[in-house]
């Protein structure tokens, strides 16, 4: 197995009574493609918002890497190297792509400060994120206003923002919602062939897309992580099947 990109221990969260998360014990290696599914309520969401800073455990420890980042905030995480996606519509609906992106790549290079330049007095930011929209197959759109994107390209603009980073673990809850279907495996084909230097964890509900694109999958029930496992690992699980894949099977 490969190192470990990012890591959970003995995790848990509770609203009073309500146990959301209990004792996780996750591990992402590095370069690897995760699904994370349950049915509603299973704390899907809320462990990627434990993982990311956005809410703060009652135990335990997540770790990037090796480094312990449990105490840190979510942009300094962000800055370790773990991101999630961020809806782009709502950011910069008047921006062109290339001018969202270049302004991410500026920010990550401290340039944040001299926002009263000129985006072409900054030629490699916007070579970088050109070259980011190239890999998302976004080139042909780059200079179209993010709201007149068709919506499976918004959300492929959100991805590009998080490359912008320069991410080592890329979070991604529900990265197809609201996209046509006939479109989502296109989507999820972009997010297969994202660079090995990254490791994914997806939330997906499509089972045909996850069983498809994921290396593992890993099923959560009531807070708890039931099983992991390789697809077709989980395709067969009894368990899986009675408690969230309705006794379907896939290959």
């Amino acid at each position: 197995m490969n190192a470990l990109a990012l890591a959970t221990r003995g995790l848990d969260k509770s609203f009073g009574s309500l146990v959301v998360a209990k004792d996780i014990e996750l591990k992402l290696p590095q370069g690897e493609r995760y699904a994370l599914i349950g049915p509603n309520g299973a704390g899907k969401t809320t462990l990627i918002n434990l993982m990311t800073g956005m809410l703060k455990p009652d135990r335990g420890h997540i770790f990037l890497g090796e480094k312990d980042i449990t105490a840190l905030k979510p942009e300094e995480r962000v800055k370790c190297g773990l991101v999630r996606t961020f809806q782009i519509n709502t950011l910069f609906p008047h921006l062109s792509a290339l001018e969202a992106v270049t302004l991410t790549v500026c920010e990550r290079r401290g340039y944040a400060r001299s926002w009263w330049r000129k985006l072409p007095a900054y030629g490699d930011a916007v070579e970088e994120a050109h070259a980011i929209l190239v890999s998302l197959r976004l080139a042909a759109s780059c200079y179209r206003p993010t709201r007149e994107l068709a919506y499976g390209q918004q959300r492929l603009l959100e991805i590009a923002l998080a490359l912008a980073t320069k991410p080592k673990v890329l979070l991604l809850d529900e990265p197809a919602a609201g996209v046509p279907q006939g479109e989502s495996a296109e989507l999820f084909s972009v997010i297969s062939d994202l660079s090995r230097d990254i490791a994914v964890l997806f939330i997906e509900h499509d089972m045909n897309v996850v069983f498809r694109f994921a290396h593992r999958i890993i099923v959560m029930v009531g807070g708890r992580i039931l099983v992991e496992g390789t697809p077709r690992e989980i395709a067969a699980d009894v368990r899986v099947r009675d408690v969230y894949l309705g006794g379907t099977r896939h290959g």
